[in-house]
């Protein structure tokens, strides 16, 4: 697991958006957008286990550079929504292709009760990390 996670976080960031100057922090949040799609700042913050101020902080920033756009929700007009800029979105697409490559390559050849398995056993995994040490 930690030699997993230590290459996707070496994946290379693409020459189109180095100048963006984005870091694995921001991964995990273009990725929810990304695979997901548009959501609030809460929504983001829960997701990923960080306080809104954190996620609001790393929307700005990335607004400013052009990467993400706020709007208004339709529904309910005191809620924003954030999403990756069209002009953004290639960019963000190529940067994680590889990585969302890379998954629904291994997980292809599962059935759907295998990779629930292997979601699950992943969840329960993570759960595990949260629990205090007994030995």
């Amino acid at each position: 697991m930690p030699r997993m996670v230590g290459r996707a976080k070496r994946l290379p960031v693409p020459e189109e958006i180095r100048s963006l100057e984005l870091s694995p922090r921001h991964l995990s949040l273009l990725a929810l957008l990304l695979f997901d799609g548009p959501t609030t700042v809460n929504d983001l913050a829960e997701r990923l286990e960080v306080a809104p101020t954190t996620v609001s902080l790393m929307v700005s920033e990335l607004s400013r550079k052009g990467v993400l756009e706020r709007r208004e929700d339709e529904s309910d007009r005191r809620r924003r929504i954030v999403s990756i800029t069209d002009e953004s979105r290639p960019r963000i697409e190529t940067w994680l292709a590889a990585s969302a490559r890379a998954w629904r390559q291994a997980l292809a050849p599962l059935t759907a009760g295998q990779r629930r398995l292997f979601v699950d056993t992943l969840t329960a995994y993570e759960r595990a990390l949260d629990e205090p040490a007994t030995d």
